[in-house]
C-alpha cells in the first residue's frame, strides 16, 4: 500500500504541475476548466489505484461494501468511493481557499498575475490530491485490517 501511496503522490504532483501550466495561458477561464478536469481525472484514478471506485465497491460483499463507505465517511473524505462530479469539485476547490474569482483577476496583471494564478492552481490541485491520497490510505488500510463479520458487526 506504502508504494501506491508514493505513486499517487508522484501522480497528484504532475497533475497539480499541470493545471499550473495552464494557468499560464493568459486567458481567464481556460485555467479554471483545466483545473477542473485534472482534478476530476486525478481523483477518479486515485480512487482506482487504491480499488475504491464506485465499480470496485460494488464488487465487494455487501457488509464489507458497507464498511468501506462508513470507513470513507469517517475519515471525512467527500471523494472516497464516489462519483466525482463538476459541482463537487468546485466546492472542494472552495474549501481550501481558491478562490476562482481572485484566480481570474490575477489574469489580468501582466506576467505576474500567470504565476499569481498558476501558484494558486498548483497549491490548490497538490493540496487537495495529497489530502485525498491519505484519506485512501486510511480507507484502504481499514479494509485491509478487516478479517471478519465480526468487525464489520462491531463498527
Amino acid at each position: 500500500m506504502a508504494q501506491i501511496a508514493r505513486e499517487c503522490r508522484k501522480l497528484v504532483t504532475r497533475r497539480a504541475l499541470m493545471a499550473a501550466g495552464a494557468s499560464i495561458v493568459p486567458l481567464p477561464g481556460v485555467d479554471v476548466a483545466v483545473d477542473i478536469s485534472v482534478l476530476m481525472r486525478m481523483i477518479e484514478q486515485v480512487n482506482q489505484r487504491f480499488g475504491l471506485t464506485p465499480e470496485q465497491l460494488e464488487q465487494l460483499a455487501p457488509q464489507r461494501k458497507l464498511f468501506a463507505y462508513k470507513a470513507a465517511l469517517g475519515v471525512g473524505s467527500a471523494l472516497v468511493g464516489r462519483m466525482v462530479t463538476r459541482e463537487l469539485v468546485i466546492k472542494l476547490l472552495k474549501t481550501v481557499g481558491m478562490r476562482l474569482s481572485a484566480k481570474q483577476a490575477a489574469k489580468y496583471v501582466p506576467f505576474a498575475g500567470q504565476a499569481i494564478a498558476a501558484s494558486i492552481s498548483f497549491a490548490a490541485l497538490k493540496r487537495l490530491g495529497d489530502r485525498h491520497v491519505e484519506d485512501c490510505v486510511r480507507v484502504a488500510q481499514m479494509l485491509s485490517e478487516l478479517r471478519d463479520d465480526n468487525v464489520v458487526a462491531s463498527y
